[in-house]
């Protein structure tokens, strides 16, 4: 019999490797496990001693809340992507390898890393997932697809899955807060490989010495460029995260069968640091922690499937719209943003004709103009005879987009816009928006988040259905079975397995 060369590996880092290595990686541990408040050892060993140390004892009822609250966004965004070709491509590759975990919407199963690539393309894709807002902004819920996929091939329970994303979380957040790396060109992605291999290798029950080399591997090989957000954009762009998730899972797997990485992976000569974000402080002792919040906490739930960076300006828009009555006795739009909303969606020219689903998500001018037409953004909106849609690429074609020094220096998760209108008799109509509703600062409700998801489900399922989905996900910290709880997200037959 011949053994597929993934399965091959798959069986070999699993079954084989792992148990020596475990053994040897155990001593290893015993005898120089960092702590994370270390300050002196490497950035490395500091997280992932915070990692290691974190149980689910140290969690309140809200974050638990919250927890439950941004899988089932996750969810939703995954299965209304259901149906992009790109998403499909992705789980068609994944569905070729044989494994423990679920690839979601079917039947079926695939190794730990295919499944949360699989899954991760889908949960990003439509870009209608969660954001967090730092010295940029990223999508921390990236990061579940990989928690799901690891927790369920390892039997882990929902209280080490819950916790697991909790680390995820924190680990993206607070390095977003405190390393730069958009002004060297790098993509936010690279922030997933950290907080997915300290996840996964959490749920693989390392020690702190196995979960650093993790880290190491995981970042040393595999740090994106940002030109995937850059110009006309692919497919790419739903895409990135989710690869970073599929490296730091075989990051962490490679680290249990006994693999060491580069160190010191932050500090080191031609480290991250010298690289990539520049010299930093990553103070982890401030991390989340019983007593001390965590970041998820001030993550924000998307109310529209676009940038984050053009939320504000969908409200602001369709208020404009509502005041001047008709868009016809508009003569001009100028809409001020940040310097990375500036940067990111309204600083090109291929943002004023858009040309992909992807860039017209990622454009200022034409989500604005879409909302003041339609008076709203959903997956609809970025059809391809939408966004080549001859009146609104005229109007847009009105639309002035520019940096306000202002907007950029407000903090305390703000996503600024304001859009001005001028009308043909010269008179003025401002609007300005610093919290979308579902930012951290104007939460979702429980009501809120589930008709989110039944957005995103569509009719793919019965309505009975999804009631009965929604039951079992808000009691996801109380499941006995995650691998039943994921066969219970299959679709129908022609959309599933």
């Amino acid at each position: 019999m011949t053994i597929p060369r993934r399965h091959f590996l798959f069986l070999s880092l699993g079954a084989i490797a792992a148990p020596l290595a475990s053994q040897i990686a155990l001593a290893q541990d015993h005898a120089s496990a960092p702590t994370s408040n270390s300050r002196g050892q490497p950035l490395a060993e500091r997280l992932a001693a915070y990692a290691h140390e974190l149980r689910y004892e140290d969690l309140d009822a809200a974050t638990v809340e919250r927890v439950k609250t941004l899988v089932i966004d996750t969810i939703g965004c995954g299965i209304g992507a259901w149906d992009e070709h790109p998403v499909h491509a992705c789980r068609e590759i994944a569905l070729s390898a044989t494994g423990p975990a679920t690839v979601i919407g079917t039947n079926r199963r695939s190794t730990p890393d295919l499944a949360a690539f699989a899954n991760g393309a889908a949960f990003r894709f439509l870009d209608f997932n969660d954001a967090y807002v730092g010295r940029f902004a990223v999508h921390p819920s990236d990061n579940i697809a990989a928690c799901l996929a690891v927790a369920e091939s390892e039997g882990a329970s929902a209280s080490e899955l819950i916790t697991a994303i909790v680390v995820a979380y924190e680990v993206n957040c607070r390095l977003v807060d405190a390393l730069d790396i958009s002004k060297r060109g790098w993509d936010p992605s690279v922030f997933g490989l950290p907080a997915v291999a300290l996840a996964a290798g959490k749920l693989m029950k390392l020690g702190p010495v196995q979960l650093s080399h993790a880290v190491n591997i995981a970042i040393n090989d595999h740090v994106p460029m940002a030109q995937t957000r850059v110009g006309a954009l692919s497919d790419w762009k739903g895409i990135a995260a989710a690869e970073a998730g599929r490296n730091a899972v075989f990051a962490a797997r490679l680290a249990r069968a006994g693999l060491t990485g580069p160190a010191p992976i932050f500090e080191g000569q031609s480290g991250f640091f010298a690289q990539v974000s520049g010299p930093a402080t990553v103070d982890v002792d401030a991390f989340g922690r019983r007593g001390t919040q965590f970041r998820i906490h001030k993550c924000s739930l998307k109310p529209y499937p676009a940038v984050i960076y053009t939320q504000t300006a969908v409200v602001a828009g369709i208020e404009v719209a509502k005041e001047a009555g008709s868009l016809d006795r508009i003569a001009a739009i100028d809409i001020a943003t940040t310097s990375r909303g500036f940067q990111r969606t309204g600083s090109e020219p291929e943002k004023w004709s858009p040309k992909t689903r992807e860039t017209a998500d990622h454009s200022l001018p034409y989500v604005t103009a879409r909302a003041m037409f339609d008076g709203t953004i959903t997956n609809d909106s970025f059809a391809p005879q939408k966004f080549r849609d001859p009146a609104v690429l005229a109007f847009m074609q009105k639309i002035k987009v520019a940096e306000d020094p202002a907007l950029t220096a407000r903090r305390g998760g703000a996503v600024p816009t304001r859009v001005t209108a001028t009308l043909t008799d010269g008179r003025k109509i401002t609007r300005e928006v610093d919290h979308a509703p579902g930012f951290a600062e104007r939460p979702m409700s429980r009501a809120d988040v589930e008709a989110k998801f039944r957005g995103n489900v569509g009719k793919r399922w019965p309505e009975t259905r999804t009631d009965d989905v929604l039951r079992a996900l808000w009691a996801l910290d109380q499941s006995t079975s995650l691998a039943a709880l994921l066969v219970g997200l299959t679709l129908p037959p022609g959309r599933g397995a």
